[in-house]
């Protein structure tokens, strides 16, 4: 289950999971399509996000995982990655404790249906600073990373200098006036993601601490361009 177990590390509930297929489909689909990890934000569910998989490209499988932190202790609903504390500014322990949750996932999930040929993180606000956490933690584990109105965290990690010498892509896409995310968040990741990652920003006026449609086609054409996917899904449904 999620929360804490005996050692006090952070796990995902395996239970909580939002599959884009099947139970039974997901070892043959992960033998040949790579795997998105979506992360949703604070006082938030893995039901959130699941609703954009059909706005996706296809030829991926999507797993949409539940925060392993219950919002009530802290005055909200849902699930959170890390406590509220500094406006955009989780403390490197709390970021990296759910890390490692999604980390150790991933390997019950590889143990289970096998290894998919490339991994990707996305995730919308606290989820969106998880994709980059989850890179920085493990930089070798992951081809690309999805920010959407998020923010990377403070300090520094291993994986950090590796990231640099690769500059992997990383997408970022927010609202100028988003009214969530402190300034001093997105100052920073203007400032470090671009020395950490080949850095496709954009910009959606109006859409505020939200997702619009031409966000998710651009997030779409970016999956399509970062991950081996068979050329038939290259192109978008109609």
């Amino acid at each position: 289950m999620s929360e804490a177990n005996a050692s006090g590390n952070l796990t995902l509930d395996d239970d909580a999971v939002v599959w884009s297929v099947p139970g039974e489909e997901i070892s043959e689909r992960l033998a040949s399509e790579p795997l998105v990890v979506v992360m949703h934000g604070r006082g938030s569910h893995e039901n959130d996000l699941a609703s954009l998989f059909p706005l996706l490209p296809e030829g991926v499988v999507y797993a949409s995982v539940r925060a392993p932190l219950p919002g009530a202790p802290y005055g909200i609903g849902g699930w959170t990655w890390f406590p509220p504390g500094e406006p955009a500014n989780p403390s490197i322990e709390t970021i990296d404790a759910a890390g490692h949750a999604v980390l150790a996932w991933l390997d019950r999930v590889e143990a289970t249906f096998g290894a998919p040929p490339a991994i990707a993180g996305l995730g919308f606000s606290q989820g969106g600073a998880m994709s980059i956490h989850l890179m920085r933690l493990a930089p070798h584990r992951f081809a690309a990373a999805v920010n959407l109105s998020g923010f990377s965290a403070s300090g520094t990690l291993s994986g950090d200098a590796d990231l640099a010498a690769r500059r992997p892509p990383l997408f970022w896409g927010r609202d100028e006036a988003d009214p969530v995310i402190a300034a001093s968040g997105i100052d920073r990741t203007s400032a470090w993601a671009p020395g950490h990652f080949m850095v496709t920003a954009r910009l959606y006026p109006g859409v505020g601490h939200g997702i619009s449609p031409q966000e998710l086609a651009d997030v779409s054409a970016f999956l399509r361009d970062v991950l081996p996917l068979d050329p038939a899904d290259q192109v978008p449904a109609d």
